[in-house]
């Protein structure tokens, strides 16, 4: 199929892999892209040397079109922009911040940019930087969100008004058919995370991507809301900051016992107790851990099946 978003990617199908801490290195990068999505690396978990290094390995791995996504407030943005740069990386996801600090310079240098928002105002904001395309994520993601805690079905259509962008959908879709309810939203393309998460090809360990297959509705929830609101599956650490929170503990005091290293603890290492185990809504559609070739194309026939019979039952 074509849209705006494909023809700006140059991919057979517009679906993007979600450029994920801890997941998304070259090799989950590299297979999606090979599958004829936009595979993404997730830097935020990275040294810059290390991104680099997934980098090369990823256009190593695929003759296709791959992108790096990048969190503004991370701590070493600035060697992050210059590295994407040197690299000849083509297509720069950025979030968590404001998109006109870096987008002209990303430009500049032939780049395209899409941004990461969680509201219309946001959007608007990032057009008006001169980004190509904008996310539109509902607090369904899991990691971290934004504060409006607007959902997906409410956020696409809203930020479809409010812009004349490219939409790509993201925050709770999974399966075709929500491809296609975000497409009659007016998206025109959608960013998957948690489904790529429980693939062959992503860097998480496999006692997390066994919890991410193994949850249901309700094992979820957002946390974290005084520092930045994140969404996590229910574990010992989040009923020790749940506890903390509905007795009033102050920024620092979550700060100290969010300490360090805790995503890493969990989705890296596998530490299911004391690890930030970052997921989202849609864990509980994903029943199996799959090949991510073999993830996007059931994608992508099931929204070919939707589209054909809207209506019939699953």
């Amino acid at each position: 199929m074509s849209s705006r978003i494909t023809a700006l990617f140059n991919i057979k199908y517009p679906i993007i892999q979600a450029g994920m801490v801890l997941a998304s290195g070259w090799r989950l990068a590299a297979a999606v892209s090979n599958a004829g999505g936009l595979g993404l690396i997730g830097s935020g978990s990275m040294h810059p040397d290390t991104l680099r290094l997934h980098i090369q390995k990823c256009r190593e791995a695929t003759q296709a079109a791959f992108g790096v996504n990048i969190p503004l407030l991370y701590a070493d943005i600035e060697k992050h922009i210059r590295l994407v740069i040197e690299e000849g990386v083509k297509v720069v996801f950025t979030s968590a911040g404001n998109p006109r600090t870096w987008t002209p310079l990303l430009k500049e240098h032939g780049i395209t940019v899409v941004h990461v928002v969680s509201s219309s105002k946001f959007a608007r904001k990032a057009e008006a930087a001169g980004c190509d395309a904008v996310v539109a994520e509902g607090f369904e993601a899991g990691g971290h969100n934004g504060r409006e805690e607007t959902t997906t079905m409410v956020l696409v259509p809203a930020v479809c008004e409010a812009v004349s962008v490219p939409v790509i959908a993201a925050g709770g879709i999974a399966t075709g058919r929500q491809m296609l309810a975000a497409m009659v939203l007016g998206a025109e393309g959608v960013q998957i995370g948690s489904r790529f998460v429980a693939s062959e090809e992503a860097s998480s360990h496999i006692n997390f991507k066994n919890a991410v297959v193994s949850a249901t509705e309700g094992d979820t929830r957002l946390s974290l809301k005084k520092l930045t609101p994140v969404r996590l599956i229910r574990n010992k650490f989040f009923n020790e900051v749940e506890e903390a929170e509905n007795r009033g503990a102050d920024v620092e005091e979550l700060r100290e016992l969010l300490g360090r290293g805790r995503a890493k603890r969990g989705m890296f290492e596998g530490n299911l107790d004391e690890g930030e185990l970052e997921i989202g809504q849609s864990s509980i559609l994903i029943h199996e851990i799959l090949p991510a070739a073999t993830i996007l194309q059931n994608i992508y026939a099931e929204y070919q099946s939707a589209l054909a019979n809207p209506l019939e039952k699953i």
